[in-house]
């Protein structure tokens, strides 16, 4: 594919303010550090990333790469620790707490009182810097006019590591809620917030909250998650938003909703890429990410004529059909737009589900499948395995692998071969009936595509706890023996089914590690006639192909030595207890500041371990290390927690241990047990 050279930008000279206090309304200061153009003679827009993760060396590798690079450009950028994160005072009692959405607007504030800053302002983020740029937005401050939102949602219990279906993500509550809690134990820089760091760093770790004993005593979409999700009141958001996602993160979806929600200027691209930023995308291909940004920000806080209102509402890259192994490092493929959204050259393509195999059907054809035999599912809870994580970030261990196996122990449907490429983007669904003979019980779909040799490549999953069939705010019991009709829908997609591969419909009543099993082993009984597959079929149209974008530029110098570590995933099985045992392990490496000597070392252990028959056998298992040093100060966080459940009760314990120089000096334990409610 031929990429165009990115349009020239200026390439200012930098100068950074390492560390800048910003103080809030009750007198917490938030610690920053400030990229500004060394040449600015008048004041400049301003572009603000606002995080827990410590831009001393929890993300100062990355951060260049932005702020740098937007410095460089012309724009005034800054990175601000959250309250009770990095250097800056307080503690960080929640997720998008209100306490850090008020603080952010007094940043807000703060910079159009600066002598460099214009007082126009725009937010970037992933992930949490996503969300809070979103939930800001919602709260309407004058200054911000624009906002770069990067895997993130409009929806918090939809759309999060918390719940998906309203079922418990097991793979991804109790690990994020310990990871968190290792990283707000870390304590100040003594170099920045002087003498007294040690003792606030005691002060923080006696009073910060284990997260999730919170998450987990809300199981329902209620008001607690309803805080912070934009989707609840898109309408209150005027600032001009572009929304990023990308095919192998959970977070997707939203972009696609925020295309229909928004009536602020919107525009959405997806490329195929992991929980991360577009200019350091793996899978690639990676982006000019930079260079959309600008052309952003430019119109929207400039009002220079980029040409970014006359987008096309969505860009996407449509994957080509790839063997599995065979796109690793860069997943084949084109982009391809679309100017509304939803589109209407989109269009729902339905496979009637029967039996073990899936016809092309659609209207009546649809309704009139033969009848089989209903089919009773009595899932081993170990199937899930080979899904890979929820949470992607590019790494290969992270990645599904071939679904075969775990297809050849579930309910499937299979199409025959396709006699042509069948193009999807949006959302997919199928609708069952089905029946359980227990009155809590849930549902895991896997759409999947089978080559010739019989390999089965996982394309996109849905969830979903069946006593939630109705509603997330409301789950009802299932009557046992009773039929109930359900739709389950599944993550966001784009993707193309090859010719002469086939179709792959599996449906289990288990999935681990993603979900945490029913609180009984259960039988779920589904009723071939009448289950629809629902695709969002897209012809392809060489009028609606994007055009190439640029490759990344390169990144500005940075005075910092990174050494990474891969990723690994491990999945042992015990043929005699029937016992498996997923492991994985996750690590920044280690970052050290040549400037400084500010060195940090971070390692994640999580582990999930049941029996394939024992419903109350579960445990999730995360062990987390943070080690931060200058010379002779020597610092190190370590955390260790479990969870595991009874058919009535979810139990949590939560252990910190803090070191100086290697000699403990701190210590603190949490035990928990919330009641299981409708899950």
């Amino acid at each position: 594919m031929h990429h165009p050279d990115p349009a020239p930008r200026p390439q200012h000279p930098v100068r950074v303010l390492r560390h800048v206090w910003i103080p809030l309304r009750d007198g917490v200061r938030l610690a920053a550090r400030v990229w500004l153009p060394a040449d600015a003679e008048e004041p400049l827009p301003a572009v603000l990333e606002y995080i827990p993760y410590r831009k001393n060396d929890g993300t100062a590798s990355r951060d260049v790469t932005l702020h740098g690079a937007f410095a460089q450009a012309g724009y005034a950028a800054l990175r601000v620790d959250c309250r009770g994160s990095g250097d800056s005072e307080g503690v960080m009692l929640d997720e998008y707490h209100q306490d850090e959405l008020d603080d952010a607007v007094d940043v807000l504030a703060w910079l159009e009182r600066q002598s460099w800053c214009d007082g126009n302002v725009a937010m970037i983020g992933k992930s949490w810097g996503g969300f809070n740029g979103l939930q800001v937005a919602a709260m309407n401050p004058p200054q911000l006019k624009a906002v770069v939102t990067v895997c993130s949602t409009d929806d918090r219990y939809r759309d999060d590591v918390h719940y998906q279906g309203g079922a418990v993500l097991a793979s991804e509550m109790l690990p994020w809620a310990a990871t968190m809690l290792c990283y707000n134990a870390r304590p100040q820089d003594p170099e920045v917030y002087g003498e007294s760091w040690r003792e606030e760093w005691f002060a923080r770790m006696e009073r910060t909250p284990a997260y999730i004993d919170t998450w987990l005593g809300h199981q329902r979409r209620d008001a607690y998650w309803k805080h912070g999700s934009v989707i609840e009141n898109p309408e209150a958001i005027t600032a001009a938003v572009l929304t990023v996602g990308g095919w192998a993160d959970p977070y997707r979806g939203a972009v696609l909703r925020l295309l229909g929600e928004l009536s602020s200027p919107v525009k959405g691209l997806i490329g195929p890429w992991a929980h991360t930023y577009p200019h350091q995308a793996e899978p690639g291909p990676a982006i000019d990410f930079i260079g959309e940004c600008l052309r952003w920000f430019g119109h929207y806080l400039r009002g220079e004529d980029t040409g970014a209102d006359r987008l096309p509402a969505l860009r996407a890259w449509m994957p080509d059909p790839a063997p599995l192994g065979s796109d690793l490092t860069e997943r084949p493929g084109r982009w391809v737009t679309e100017d509304r959204v939803p589109s209407p050259h989109v269009g729902a393509r339905e496979f009637a589900l029967r039996g073990s195999a899936a016809l092309p059907a659609t209207g009546r054809e649809a309704q009139e499948a033969t009848a089989g035999e209903a089919v009773p599912l009595r899932s081993p809870l170990a199937v899930g395995s080979a899904a890979g994580n929820v949470l992607q970030f590019g790494d290969l261990a992270g990645r599904p692998g071939d679904q075969a196996g775990d297809d050849g122990r579930s309910y499937t449907c299979t199409s025959a071969p396709l006699t042509e490429r069948l193009e999807i983007l949006g959302e997919p669904e199928v609708e069952l009936t089905v029946a359980a003979d227990r009155p809590q019980a849930l549902l895991a779909v896997r759409l999947c595509e089978v080559y010739p040799d019989g390999s089965s490549r996982l394309v996109t999953t849905g969830l979903l706890n069946l006593t939630h069939r109705d509603s997330h705010a409301d789950p009802q019991p299932l009557v046992p023996g009773e039929e109930y009709r359900v739709r389950v829908p599944l993550f966001v997609t784009g993707h193309a089914f090859g010719a002469g591969n086939r179709v792959r419909v599996s449906v289990s009543a288990a999935f681990w590690p993603w979900v945490w099993p029913s609180p009984e082993q259960v039988t779920v009984t589904v009723r071939p006639e009448g289950g629809v597959l629902r695709l969002p079929e897209r012809p392809a149209d060489p009028a609606r192909d994007g055009e190439p974008t640029a490759l990344p530029t390169p990144d500005p110098p940075a005075a910092l030595e990174v050494t990474e570590v891969p990723a690994t995933r491990t999945v042992r099985w015990d043929p005699v207890a029937r016992e498996q045992v997923v492991e994985m392990t996750f690590s920044d490496g280690t970052t050290v500041d040549l400037t400084d000597g500010l060195t940090r070392t971070e390692t994640e252990l999580n582990r999930f371990r049941l029996r394939e028959d024992d419903p109350a056998s579960p445990v999730v298992e995360c062990e987390r290390t943070d080690a931060i040093s200058r010379g002779a100060w020597d610092t190190e966080v370590r955390t260790y927690s479990r969870m595991s459940s009874t058919p009535t009760d979810f139990h949590v314990t939560n252990r910190l241990v803090a070191l100086e120089r290697g000699e403990e000096v701190f210590t603190r334990s949490w035990e928990t047990t919330v009641p299981r409610d409708q899950v």
